[in-house]
Parts: C-alpha cells; structure tokens; sequence
C-alpha cells in the first residue's frame, strides 16, 4: 500500500508544476522591476526591443528588486537582447550587491535592499503548452491584438530639442525627487512629443552628472513617461553648474540624436541652490546657442542665503536675464497648475534669443587685394588668414556662409555664399583661388560687393560682415561706398597690411573704427590677427542682439 500512496504523491506534486509550465508567460516591458511583480515565482516575457542603456541593474546572479529584469536576464545569460521568456524568483532581501560587466551590461553596486530575484531561462517547451506565442506587450485578454500604432509626428509648433536637468541632490531629497519627476513626466506629456515635434532627454545633477537618456531614444510621451519612472535618485552635492556644462557640451551632438536647425533648450531645476558656479556654464551654454531656463523651488530663505555661493545665480545662468528664461514654483506640492505656464514658455520660440550664434549665424565676406604689389607668395598668406577665419565657423546648409571677391581695377567673385555649404569645400574652394595682379580700385569693389554678394541674401536670417584685406592706397573713392554698405547692415572691418594707409582702412570700417580696423606691417603677422576678428566678429553679432 506505501508504494502506491508514494506513486500518487508524486502525480499529485507533479501536476501544478505541469499547469505552471502551460501557462502563458506575461508580456512585460523593459522597464518593468522585480518589486512591481505580485507573485513569488512568475515566468515573463521581455520585449525584444528594449536598448541595453535602458536597463538599472544591481548585484550579479542575485539582484536587487529595483533591478529591470529584463536587464537582469540578459546580464545573467537567461536571455540576449532579442528577447524571450524567464523565469522570476522572489528572493529575500541582502547586503552589498556586488558588481560585474556581463553580456553587454554592467551592473551595479547596491549596499543593501529589502527584497531580490534571481532568473533563469524558461524550457521552449512551456511555451509551446500554452498553445500560442506571446508577443504583445501587455497580458493576454482574449481579445484579438490591435495593430501598432503608428509614431505621432508631436506638437510640429513646438518642434525643439530639450534636455531636461534635474536635481538629484540631497537638498532634495528622495521624496520631493519623486514629485520632481512627476512634474517633468507632465511637462513632457503637455510639449507633445513626436517624431516631427519636441524631443527630450534628461540629465540628473547631482555629485557628478549622469544622462539618464538621450533625444534620440524616445520619440512618443508613454515611452517618456517610462524612462522618467526609473529614473534613480543620485543623492549628493547640488553641482548644477557642472552638470550645465556636461549638457551644453555633451549632450546636442548629432550622435545623441539632436536636429538640425532648430532650438536647443536646457531646462534645469534647482531646488534651494547650487552647490557650485552657474556662471561660467551658462557663458559656455551660450556659446553652444543653448537657451537655458532656470526652474526653482523652494527659494533660500534669509537664514539660508549665507550658505549660497552666488545669489545672483539665476541671472547669470539663464540665457538673457529678461525674465523671460526663469521660473518660480514655491512647492513641490500642487504643481499641475505650473505645467502649462512654463510648457507655453518653452514653446515660445521667437523668444529663444540663444539659438544663434555668432559661429553658425553669419555671413562673411572676404575682399581680397589682388594688385600687383600684393605678390604671389604674399598672396597665399592672405588665403591662409582667409581659412583660418573660416575654419572657426558652423559652416553648413542652414548655418554660416562664406563668401570671396578678388579684386584690381576689376573685381572676380570666386563663390558666393551659396556655391558651398561645408566647411571643407569651402576651404577647398580658398586653397583654389588664383592671384589676378593689377591695380588697385577698392572703393569699386566694395560697391560691387555689397550690389551681388550681399544683394541676394540682405533678407535672411544670418547677420552680414565684410573682411576687406588690402596692402595699399585705394586709386578711388572709399567713403561713399563704404557708408552705402554700412547702411545696408554690413559691417566691414578693414585688415591693412604693409603701405596701407591707416585714415583709409578707418575710413572703410565700421563704429567704433578703432575697433573694426587691423593693420600688420608684414603679411606673416596675418596669422596673429586671426582670432582677434574672429572674437571682433562675435562681439559684434552678440551686440546686435541685445
């Protein structure tokens, strides 16, 4: 009789191990972490196009339960980033998860947390018991599958790339850091993210900054809202101005995802103050042509402001200090009501004051002294200081222009401002000007110029400067038509170099002329004059704007 109760025992305990095994895994995303499951023990199915940057995980065979598991199961070899089925088991919690790079994922260490997981792979057989393959994102209802959506093409009024920088620092803390995120989550939703509107990362500040994602990763709100959940509190020093420069430095580049020809924005929120310098970031961010706006919560009290290094630090930080790019929220608490004033700011483009700069928002023109006394070797000199100035500019389709006239008693025009829209075929087209030798009419050239240089693009957007270089006296009038391009928005500054007198090289440039005229007595000295026209230049175009 013990023998047959033994053979039932085994039947019966091997029966839910068999209904475990045919049932369906559930579909979860790749954000999805060991503490939201309900169960002990559950199979799951990770989507297969989840990106290995997503993943949080901490500790190696045994993880944390803030952990993704998906990231824990391509960490642990249950699966690869394709995807698939695994088996999740409820675990207690440990100290000192430690940590390791494998499969393409470095975990992370974690001193102590109150629950963990493990997972292994699940037998192809278990899914073949349920009688069908799961592949949708969400657990089955019975119901037939609906088609993917197509990508939203997003609020196109609004159409920018930003970067939201918010602080996980200690003045923070980790409950009012969830309210923060919270607030984010819902500006972004309100922007109206989409393929052909606004696109956003994040950056936390914090001890050291860290991008938490990039413009490029996400391009739908839901898939936002995801990555803002998991985003981790940092803890640490407020070190805004460090992580404001890691943004304008790091974060736009064409491999992070940003676009072409529209604005860059670095929304940063500061609750209480920095623990650093925002100054010189927000001189670098606007350098960069980054609109920044400062957010802040909790403003120090008067007790507080002789632990602030700078109380000045909202001005000095944000684009123009118009009032314009700065924002208070008196609480973290009851802050819908602040998500749509601040996302109509955002949205304001025409007010982006800092999306040009001088490097992509010009057009120069250099007027180059072909007469017989310049000399042929001398002559390439004046084409080396022509590419080194040119070197220093954002040329491109939609960025700065270069343009150049060789002149004598006739003038030549070697390109104009849309024959080349790279730097390099630029440079090429410079190398590949040829010396013409005659006399001198610069007075001519300067009208001819202005008339089929500047004539065609005197409405775009780019601001105009002429380069005059000549090495001697004009055989013609200089004043009337240097005061007619003058009126026409062109600003010349005049680089006399040898016999040049210095009453016509003044004569031709612009107010303040001490400021817009250049003389060397030697062509080799061309090279030292190079950086001082460039930053003439941007002082220059940074003053119209004001």
């Amino acid at each position: 009789m013990a023998p047959l109760l033994l053979l039932l025992g085994v039947v019966f305990l091997a029966s839910p191990a068999k209904a475990e095994e045919s049932s369906a895994p559930t579909a979860i995303s790749c954000f999805t972490r060991g503490l939201d499951l309900r169960k002990d023990k559950a199979d799951v199915l990770c989507p297969s196009d989840c990106s290995i940057w997503q993943f949080y995980v901490y500790g190696n065979v045994v993880y944390a339960s803030i952990s993704s598991i998906c990231g824990a199961a391509i960490h642990r070899g249950a699966i690869t980033t394709s995807g698939g089925a695994v088996r999740v088991q409820i675990l207690p919690g440990q100290e000192n998860y430690s940590a390791i790079y494998a499969n393409g994922i470095q975990s992370q260490v974690l001193s102590r947390w109150s629950s963990s997981f493990s997972v292994s792979s699940v037998r192809s057989g278990a899914l073949e018991a349920a009688g069908r393959p799961i592949s949708t994102v969400r657990p089955s209802t019975g119901k037939r599958p609906k088609k993917p959506l197509e990508k939203k093409s997003g609020n196109k009024d609004c159409k920018a790339d930003f970067a939201f920088l918010i602080d996980g620092s200690y003045n923070i803390g980790q409950r009012r850091f969830n309210l923060q995120k919270n607030f984010v989550g819902k500006v972004a939703v309100m922007l109206g993210i989409g393929t052909e509107g606004p696109h956003v990362g994040v950056v936390q500040a914090s001890e050291h900054p860290k991008t938490e994602f990039y413009l490029k990763n996400f391009t739908a709100s839901k898939n936002v809202l995801f990555a803002i959940k998991e985003i981790g509190f940092k803890g640490g020093n407020s070190n805004t101005g460090k992580a404001l420069k890691h943004t304008a430095q790091r974060f736009f580049t064409a491999e992070n995802g940003v676009r072409k020809g529209i604005p860059k924005i670095i929304v940063v929120f500061i609750d209480g103050w920095p623990s650093d310098d925002l100054e010189e970031a927000g001189i670098l961010a606007r350098e960069f042509g980054v609109n920044v706006f400062i957010v802040s919560i909790a403003k120090p009290t008067p007790e507080e402001l002789g632990m602030v290094q700078d109380v000045g630090f909202v001005e000095k930080a944000v684009c123009q200090n118009n009032g314009f790019f700065s924002y208070n929220i008196p609480t973290w608490f009851g802050t819908t009501k602040y998500v749509k004033p601040l996302v109509q700011k955002l949205c304001a483009h025409e007010q982006m004051l800092c999306s040009k700069t001088c490097y992509n928002s010009v057009n120069i023109a250099f007027l180059i002294d072909g007469s017989s006394s310049v000399g042929d070797s001398n002559f390439r000199l004046m084409l080396e200081f022509i590419s080194n100035i040119a070197k220093s500019f954002e040329i491109t389709d939609i960025g700065a222009k270069i343009a150049a006239v060789q002149f004598t008693y006739d003038q030549r025009i070697e390109f104009s401002f849309t024959d080349y829209i790279t730097k390099e075929k630029v440079l090429s087209a410079v190398r590949g000007i040829r010396y013409m030798s005659g006399g001198t009419a610069t007075g001519d050239a300067i009208t001819y110029t202005t008339r089929n240089v500047f004539g065609p693009v005197r409405d775009g957007p780019n601001k105009n400067f002429l380069v005059i270089l000549t090495d001697g006296q004009s055989y013609d009038d200089i004043r009337g038509p240097a005061a007619a391009a003058h009126k026409t928005g062109i600003t010349i500054f005049s680089v006399g170099i040898a016999w040049a007198p210095l009453d016509d090289l003044k004569d031709m440039a612009s107010e303040p002329r001490e400021t817009h005229t250049f003389f060397t007595r030697e062509f080799t000295g061309l090279e030292q004059i190079v950086p001082d026209v460039v930053r003439a230049i941007c002082r220059d175009f940074l003053g119209s704007k004001q």
